[in-house]
């Protein structure tokens, strides 16, 4: 154990950014009186949103399904009934990287019959330098801290005893709904026009903790 003085600080940093994904959830739909006409139907609209997000090209850097449901519609809700149809669902899950697409194809995607779009979500990458940046920043700051600390006391920093990172991440944000769709176009219609969309900045803080050793301080009045 050292006799030599202690600081301990806290540094913080926050930073904004532009966004570099925007998150799509797409949820795809059928009902009929038949359990296989539903499943069919389903089938065929999850292919025409796919082929639609396919078309894209690198636009989009992933799809995924996040799930499938067929169920029955029951007559009455409270207790067991007649079957009177069935619902189909499927869950696609889009990352759009380039932005100036993002608006024409959400309103594509909501121009599909019976489809539903939730989005954008706007997100960092998990390995953005902005991350590291953030980081950095509050490191520095801890320093720059304590030194002030130490020479407002007469005394310099001598050495770092510890660092401890209290976490780097974004401001969460709750998703918006932005279109739903559920009559779809008719034959020869045009095409829907793009939806305006504005990034959302994200804010990124980040904060670390730390002990420098220093030396005596100078407690002399002056």
């Amino acid at each position: 154990m050292t006799d030599a003085p202690l600081i301990s600080v806290r540094g913080e940093a926050v930073l904004e950014a532009e966004p570099e994904i925007a998150r799509l959830s797409v949820h795809v739909q059928s009902q009929e009186s038949d359990r296989r006409t539903a499943l069919d139907r389903l089938t065929e609209r999850n292919r025409q949103c796919l082929d639609l997000v396919g078309s894209y090209g690198d636009a989009v850097e992933k799809v995924e399904t996040g799930g499938v449901s067929i169920a029955p519609v029951l007559k009455y809700r409270r207790r067991e009934g007649d079957v009177r149809g069935y619902r189909g669902t499927v869950w696609i899950k889009i990352a759009v990287t380039d932005f100036a697409v993002l608006g024409e194809l959400v309103a594509r995607l909501g121009d599909l019959e019976r489809t539903y779009v939730n989005g954008p979500e706007w997100e960092l990458r998990r390995d953005s330098e902005v991350y590291e940046r953030a980081a950095r920043q509050a490191a520095h700051e801890a320093v720059a801290r304590a030194r002030g600390y130490a020479e407002a006391l007469g005394a310099r920093l001598t050495g770092l005893v510890e660092l401890s990172d209290e976490g780097v991440g974004r401001t969460p944000d709750a998703p918006v709904a932005l279109a739903a769709a559920y009559g779809g176009r008719m034959d020869g219609a045009e095409e829907p026009e793009p939806i305006d969309l504005e990034p959302e900045t994200q804010i990124v803080r980040a904060a670390v903790v730390a002990r420098f050793t220093a030396t005596a301080p100078d407690l002399e009045p002056r």
